[in-house]
């Protein structure tokens, strides 16, 4: 066996130098690079299931352990499978437990070669992960299922939040989406989801599955069919109804699959493979670590003033750990006091009776820290307007998105920029993070 790189993210300029040397690229998911492949490019690359398991394995670490994500990270495409691909459960067995799941589930969850491919992947190289998402699962699904039940939208749906953050509530994607359900700012805020220099609404729990629930009410009433309302919300209902047309009128998932976006190919497949790995964990050997805590053990306060959670944490005692995990649309751990827009405060059960008894020494240390911060805390900022900005002499992006609290990939993704390159008294749009 020849050595394995212990270097597996490689930066962009290498996989660019290595296309104009005509280096093979391989896939992240199934990528095993030896260091004789990279010095003589002729010679074949090697990987064995066992390899794919431990390349796959660091893969995903990276994923779950880092804040920055992006579906493409879970979803296994099935060109990306290959080798010798053992099985973790049979053709046969597979096919009598998605008959059954077909059965009881609006979805079409019939066999299909693709999605074995991705089941088995997931099983072999990913089962290890799966008990901290399911203990996650604990405390998400149960608030997941008041709101699908709400909006009449199938409580399977659940499994979507997987896919698309691993049940981070603080999961950013490198193309801006952010929360359990990965919304990107615009779309955001078409269903009411506010962000500002303190609050990303993206990431609270409830306000943004109420919206999840909103926007997958509206592909259901287009499509009229939950696989294609799913890989809408994933690729945009014009690359849907593109696919179908493309491929004669077809309204079943699998039918129009070759025709959707790469990424969509393999997206509607993990939501299967999920959802069949959660209904027979136990067949699996799968068992759910034990949760930190259940939503049916929190409730709400409101503030009446700004306040941290260091100063909630000093004053009853919640660790500051516990206190981001039920609050994590707090951008900076603030909780600010703004007028009619009643932010709230998630703490266990058993904590609210104390913090009320102990609100006034709550607000005192506040006033006290106030009173001998250096520089005042940031000013609040809604962010549902854009703006639009003058270059001028002496302007780069780089200073520009210094100057408004953003990134230079935002500027030129508002802009449609493809180099870094400003005209003076070019017009820039820009959504600000911080005021001027």
């Amino acid at each position: 066996m020849k050595q394995i790189l212990s270097v597996l993210v490689f930066s962009i300029s290498f996989f660019s130098q290595a296309q104009k040397d005509n280096l093979p690229i391989i896939k992240k998911e199934s990528v095993v690079i030896t260091t004789d492949s990279i010095i003589n490019p002729s010679k074949k690359l090697y990987f064995s299931d066992d390899d794919l398991r431990v390349i796959d394995s660091l893969l995903v670490d990276e994923k779950f352990n880092s804040a920055l994500l992006d579906t493409l990270e879970y979803v296994i495409n099935d060109k990306d499978i290959t080798g010798n691909f053992k099985q973790a459960v049979t053709s046969d067995l597979l096919k009598v437990r998605l008959t059954a799941l077909n059965a009881r589930t609006p979805f079409n969850l019939a066999y299909n070669p693709a999605l074995e491919k991705v089941i088995n992947s997931y099983l072999l190289y990913r089962s290890k992960y799966y008990p901290a998402l399911m203990a996650k699962a604990k405390y998400y699904f149960p608030m997941f299922e008041q709101y699908l039940d709400q909006y009449d939208i199938p409580l399977e749906m659940k499994y979507l939040a997987i896919v698309e953050s691993a049940l981070k509530p603080r999961a950013k994607s490198w193309v801006g989406a952010a929360g359990l359900w990965q919304f990107m700012y615009g779309t955001g805020k078409q269903f009411d989801l506010k962000v500002s220099s303190y609050v990303d609404e993206r990431h609270d729990p409830v306000k943004a599955t109420i919206a999840a629930c909103k926007y997958l009410s509206q592909l259901f009433t287009i499509f009229g069919d939950w696989d294609l309302a799913l890989a809408a919300y994933n690729s945009g209902p014009g690359n849907v109804s593109k696919a179908i047309k493309r491929s004669g009128g077809f309204t079943n998932y699998w039918n129009i699959r070759p025709y959707l976006p790469r990424e969509t190919a393999g997206y509607v497949p993990a939501f299967y493979a999920t959802m069949y790995i959660f209904e027979h964990a136990n067949e699996h050997n799968i068992y759910a670590d034990l949760p930190r805590i259940f939503d049916f053990q929190t409730d709400t306060v409101r503030v009446k003033r700004t306040v941290s959670f260091d100063q909630i944490s000093e004053t009853i005692g919640v660790d500051g750990e516990v206190l981001t995990d039920l609050n994590p649309s707090y951008k900076l751990d603030i909780i600010p006091f703004i007028k009619d827009r009643n932010y709230a405060l998630r703490l266990p059960s058993n904590k609210i009776t104390e913090f009320l008894d102990k609100e006034t020494e709550l607000y005192a240390l506040a006033d006290a820290d106030d009173a001998k911060r250096e520089k005042p805390l940031p000013k609040y900022f809604e962010m549902d307007k854009r703006i639009r900005y003058k270059v001028r002499n002496g302007d780069y992006l780089g200073k520009i998105a210094d100057k408004f609290g953003v990134r230079v990939s935002d500027i030129k993704r508002w802009n449609g920029l493809k180099t870094s390159n400003l005209k003076i008294g070019q017009r820039l749009y820009i959504y600000p993070k911080k005021i001027q």
